[in-house]
């Protein structure tokens, strides 16, 4: 794990025992492997047909720009807000009250 995320296996250890707050590049990083571990959640719409998103949104949002609207969550400068959000911490917290998010990480 901690090869994967580029950090070393004390800093995981540290997260692990909630001694230290895992960085958001690190968290990131772990929610894409995350994210791609399971063939069957891959099939999955895109955010602006689930959220409805206005074209003038849509065509302003990196999401669409690059066609990623199933890695929304993944991808910075987003606007499902109506404005791009402007850190990590801020985003995901919006992020995981989606379902678009969700259907990544559902916990059932």
């Amino acid at each position: 794990m901690a090869q994967i995320l580029g950090t070393s296996l004390k800093a995981i250890h540290s997260y692990e025992q909630g001694w230290r707050t895992i960085p958001h590049h690190v968290e990131r990083q772990l929610l894409f492997i995350l994210s791609r571990m399971d063939p069957e959640k891959q099939d999955v719409k895109k955010c602006w047909d689930i959220i409805d998103c206005p074209d003038e949104r849509r065509e302003n949002c990196p999401a669409w720009e690059f066609n990623c609207g199933d890695m929304c969550w993944f991808i910075n400068g987003t606007i499902c807000s109506g404005k791009p959000l402007k850190d990590w911490k801020t985003k995901i917290a919006l992020c995981k009250s989606c379902r678009v998010f969700n259907h990544f990480f559902d916990q059932e």
